[in-house]
């Protein structure tokens, strides 16, 4: 699993016009899947993702998501996975596609929402934009392998 992080101000994913998530001060994590990911990959990601300790106290980042009692909006993105080292198109084989790829999601969200209570999403699948204001700007590029 690759997760792309970011302490955030406000974020929000819109479908055609239409809010569908919103969130303050907190994390956007855009979570990429691949194959061979496990229950292992979730529970590694979940915590360092809730733990990281990325939110500013005194003048340090010292401070997580929990300790803060921040938002946590999560969304799929299955092009994280692409691999543009060749050729001018991202080839995307490694990415785990179809409902294999959704299982893992929704599981990942349901285990954040065990420790937060409440986390907001896209939708899986879909054309989306998603609107971030990047608070740092901080943005951290994370990987379960």
């Amino acid at each position: 699993m690759r997760a792309v992080v970011q302490r955030v101000k406000s974020s929000k994913v819109e479908i055609d016009g239409k809010l569908i998530s919103e969130i303050g001060n907190g994390l956007n994590v855009l979570l990429g899947i691949c194959e061979g990911d496990t229950q292992e990959d979730i529970k590694y990601l979940r915590d360092k993702i809730l733990n990281l300790r990325i939110f500013d106290e005194d003048g340090k980042m010292n401070l997580s998501l929990l300790d803060i009692k921040g938002e946590l909006l999560i969304v799929s993105q299955f092009t994280l996975y692409g691999d543009c080292r060749k050729g001018r198109r991202p080839n995307f084989m490694k990415a785990l596609g179809g409902e294999q790829s959704k299982i893992l999601y929704i599981e990942f969200v349901k285990q954040c929402k065990e420790v937060l209570g409440e986390v907001k999403t896209g939708e899986f699948g879909e054309d989306m934009q998603v609107y971030i204001q990047n608070d740092g700007p901080v943005t951290l590029l994370l990987e379960s392998k």
